[in-house]
C-alpha cells in the first residue's frame, strides 16, 4: 500500500516513515510537513491512505480529512494523535476518518491497523475509545456557571457582583477551567466546551 505521512515535527515524521518503510507490504510515497502540503500531495499521488497528526500548520489534519472527503476522494485518511479530545473524534467520525491512533502505539501496531484500514475497516485505539466515549464533562457545575458568564462577555468583576464571590475567586475559577481543558485562552476554552457540548 501507497502512505503518505503528514506530522510537523520532523524528526517524528521521519522516523515514523523510516520504520514504515521496513514492512514489506508498505511503501511511503510522500511527507508532508503541514496540512496544506499534505492535502496537495495526496491530489498528485493519489496514496491509499494518508496518515495525518490533527494539530499542524496552514490546515489541520481534520481540516483536510474534510476537503477529501467534498472532493470525494478515495484516499483513507488515519489520524495520529496524543488528543482524546471528544470534539477531535467527533469531527473525525463526520469526515469518514477511518483511523484515530495513539502516537505511542508500537509499530507493528500501527503497520497492522494500516493493513486493516487499507482493505476497508476502520480502527480506533482501544486507549482512545474507552477515554473517548467515556469522556464527562470535566468542569463543576459553578465552574460552567463562570464559563457561561464568560462567553456572555461578562468581566471578572462583572461574574463576582452577579455569583456573589470576589474577583480573586473568579480568576482562580477561570485558571482552573483553562487547566481542565487544556485551552490556550479563555475564547480556546469556550470554543472547546462547545465543540464538547458542556456549555448547555
Amino acid at each position: 500500500m501507497r502512505v503518505i505521512i503528514a506530522e510537523d515535527q520532523n524528526m517524528l515524521r521521519g522516523a515514523l516513515s523510516a520504520l514504515l518503510d521496513m514492512e514489506d507490504d508498505i511503501e511511503v510515497i510522500g511527507q508532508a510537513e503541514n496540512g496544506e502540503q499534505a492535502l496537495q500531495m495526496i491530489v498528485e499521488l493519489s496514496p491509499d491512505i494518508c496518515i495525518m497528526d490533527i494539530e499542524m500548520p496552514k490546515l489541520t489534519g481534520l481540516d483536510v480529512a474534510e476537503r477529501l472527503k467534498e472532493q470525494g476522494h478515495s484516499c483513507r485518511v488515519v489520524i495520529l494523535t496524543t488528543f482524546a479530545r471528544v470534539g477531535y473524534f467527533q469531527r473525525a467520525i463526520k469526515y469518514g476518518v477511518q483511523g484515530y491512533l495513539l502516537k505511542d502505539s508500537p509499530v507493528h501496531e500501527l503497520a497492522a491497523a494500516l493493513r486493516s484500514i487499507h482493505k476497508g475497516g476502520r480502527i480506533i485505539s482501544p486507549a482512545l475509545s474507552i477515554s473517548l466515549w467515556e469522556a464527562e464533562n470535566p468542569l463543576t457545575e459553578r465552574e460552567q456557571e463562570v464559563l457561561k458568564l464568560v462567553a456572555a462577555g461578562l468581566s471578572v468583576n462583572e461574574i463576582a457582583r452577579k455569583l456573589f464571590l470576589t474577583g480573586g475567586t473568579v480568576r482562580n475559577y477561570v485558571s482552573e477551567i483553562l487547566q481542565k481543558l487544556e485551552a490556550k485562552n479563555r475564547i480556546d476554552a469556550i470554543s472547546i466546551a462547545e465543540k464538547n457540548g458542556w456549555l448547555q
